[in-house]
């Protein structure tokens, strides 16, 4: 039943209404002393709903007045679907049971008024970055957020990237998304630190390594991305330097994710292997461990990598999603194409060096997120990525997939 109350107590206003609040504009539920149930009250007037319900429970007679609130039903977040063109190709972004849940993660970001990992910055420690135009080099078009980094091969201020090795992770890291260019990042209002210290051919020496993540500690990165390995072989003994610099970048506030490796060996290659660093191992687009990932007890976590399935039964995970005989799914994003002045999207790119920047870009995410708060310490966002991922090869922990599946829905909820 409805009724018409005294104008003075009023109806919600204007600005209000229109705000979609969480209770009926105009209405109250009122329960009278000694009546068996309350009843809905219309309002009519200029005072807030609030104002009325507070006014009408002074009321002699009057067991309670309350506004009439709105429930809604639980469920996740509505997705952002990216309109970039090459978003499709990017099962390793779905929500599939390979892929690490980013539309729901975007959409919780947005919604914390915190998108894309904006204010954070992660360093990129690869072959360079293409992210100017410097004589023969041009920037990548489908990133734009970068801050200074340093060239440790040619020693000069101009990582640029002359392999493509870099700007393929850096993409994964925050290529600009919805953007109608190229493919989705992660974070993709973070800024990216470009620091060269692999040459054309991939390769790079321990001083120039070491002296990378310490300038990228020294110079504000929160997140430092290593997709790069030594021979599972090499100890920590043999590269005191690059151990050295990685507590260096622990102790000054940036968390460090790394390739846990490509020699499909049972031991984690360094840096991956070194104390407080997470160790990203590669699954593929089933869901299995991909067949060149390393493993072992260092492992901390799996992202997608891409490439074939390893030929693994031991488990009923396992059992269930790899398929050695199918052919793998690459990891798309915009890099060079044919020359270090073109971009596309080329096939062939695959790795536990593209494992590590989905991490490295939902840690971004986080940080911006404030989920953590403002200035969340390494240890804290390491956990909260471990402890969300999805459980997958034998229950709990385990040496091929680490603590699970990255999710990064999971890590921002």
């Amino acid at each position: 039943m409805t009724v018409a109350v005294l104008a003075a107590l009023a109806c919600a206003t204007p600005a209000a209404a229109t705000a979609a609040p969480a209770y009926v504009p105009g209405e109250l539920i009122v329960k009278r002393a000694g009546a068996p149930s309350a009843k809905t009250v219309e309002l009519r007037g200029g005072s807030s709903v609030r104002d009325a319900a507070r006014r009408l429970s002074d009321r002699p007679g009057i067991e309670y007045a309350r506004p009439n609130y709105i429930a809604r039903a639980s469920q996740a977040p509505a997705e952002f679907l990216p309109n970039d063109p090459g978003f499709p190709n990017q099962w390793n972004l779905t929500t599939g049971p390979a892929g690490i849940n980013m539309p729901e993660a975007w959409q919780i970001a947005r919604q914390l008024r915190r998108p894309g990992g904006r204010g954070t910055v992660v360093a990129v420690l690869d072959t360079g970055v293409a992210y100017q135009r410097f004589r023969r080099f041009r920037r990548a078009p489908d990133l734009n957020r970068f801050v200074r980094g340093y060239d440790f091969v040619s020693r000069d201020r101009h990582p640029n990237d002359q392999n493509g090795h870099g700007t393929h992770v850096a993409g994964t890291i925050a290529q600009t998304t919805g953007n109608r260019i190229g493919t989705a990042g992660i974070a993709y209002k973070a800024r990216i630190m470009p620091i060269r210290v692999l040459d054309a051919s991939g390769a790079g020496d321990t001083l120039a390594i070491s002296r990378g993540i310490r300038y990228a500690a020294r110079n504000g990165a929160d997140v430092i991305n290593l997709s790069l390995e030594f021979d599972s072989a090499v100890r920590a003994s043999q590269i005191p330097d690059i151990v050295n610099a990685l507590r260096f970048a622990r102790r000054r506030g940036a968390l460090v994710v790394a390739a846990a490796g490509n020699q499909g060996s049972p031991q984690v290659a360094y840096p991956a292997r070194a104390r407080g660093v997470v160790a990203v191992a590669a699954t593929t687009a089933t869901g299995c461990q991909a067949e060149y990932s390393n493993s072992g007890p260092h492992v901390d976590i799996a992202a997608p990598g891409g490439g074939a399935d390893a030929a693994n039964t031991d488990t009923p995970y396992d059992a269930e999603v790899c398929d050695p005989g199918r052919v793998g799914q690459f990891i798309f994003q915009q890099t060079f194409a044919g020359s270090v002045a073109r971009f596309g999207t080329p096939p062939g790119y695959e790795g536990t060096s593209m494992a590590a920047p989905h991490v490295s870009g939902v840690a971004a995410l986080l940080i911006g997120s404030g989920k953590l708060g403002e200035s969340p310490r390494p240890f804290q966002v390491e956990r909260r990525l471990t402890r969300t991922a999805r459980d997958v090869g034998a229950p709990g922990y385990d040496t091929r997939y680490g603590w699970g599946l990255l999710d990064a829905a999971a890590t921002l909820r």
